[in-house]
């Protein structure tokens, strides 16, 4: 059985959405054959090539002062760390994740992505890193395990897994995905938003069943929209 995940970078119920899905995948018992492919959506893909700071970007886009959007990500933090992920609320940046997609599929060339994957929402939410940065991004590539020249060499060509990029995407308008994380099974079965890990399991014994997947315990989970905002929870 396939699972594909369209997700990006930036979005923080992403972030928590895998761990939740990892951990419901942990309890479904044929979880060694399912097959688990990541694909790319961008939130703004108008969004600038140099980075800003994120509660910049929050405040002004919600019209809220830098205080309140600090405790907006509070709120998801609480739930991140609930879920054992560190998160910083504090010193993180935002923009353009097009060349972070691009050498997730450079990655994923080789056998990486996950792990490369794993790296980047690490140094996101929880590090003092920019993955916006390129020297960054090509060590986390490093770390991945992949090559430091050839990463550099990605980079460098704005066109090196362009066409991947914008198929994930053209795809996620096809199956209706306007928010993210988006999962599908099978392409029978949809499931969107960070779910808790149970629906994620009970998704899976359906899908593996061939039913009709049951609606989630809430009708839709915590998702971030293509504008970049994201839901958070209220107190």
């Amino acid at each position: 059985m396939r699972v594909e995940i369209w997700s990006d970078i930036t979005c923080p119920w992403c972030y928590i959405g895998k761990a939740r899905f990892e951990q419901g995948l942990a309890a479904f018992a044929h979880r060694e054959e399912v097959e688990i492919v990541h694909r790319s959506f961008e939130l703004d893909p108008n969004a600038p090539k140099e980075a800003v700071p994120t509660l910049e970007m929050l405040a002004r886009k919600f019209g809220r002062t830098l205080e309140e959007a600090r405790a907006m990500q509070e709120h998801v933090a609480g739930t991140a760390r609930a879920e054992g992920l560190e998160y910083r609320t504090e010193g993180r940046v935002n923009g353009s994740t097009f060349d972070i997609h691009r050498m997730l599929h450079f990655a994923a060339a080789h056998g990486r992505r996950d792990a490369l994957l794993d790296l980047a929402y690490r140094a996101n939410f929880a590090e003092e890193r920019s993955v916006f940065d390129d020297d960054t991004l090509v060590a986390l590539a490093v770390e991945a395990g992949l090559d430091e020249a050839a990463a550099r060499a990605v980079l460098a060509d704005g066109e090196a897994y362009a066409a991947e990029v914008r198929a994930d995407e053209r795809e996620a308008a096809e199956l209706g995905a306007n928010a993210v994380p988006f999962f599908v099974l099978d392409r029978r079965y949809g499931i969107s938003g960070g779910q808790p890990a149970e629906v994620f399991t009970q998704a899976l014994e359906q899908a593996w069943q061939g039913r009709q997947v049951l609606a989630p315990a809430a009708p839709e989970g915590e998702v971030c929209e293509p504008d970049g905002t994201c839901a958070v929870p209220q107190s």
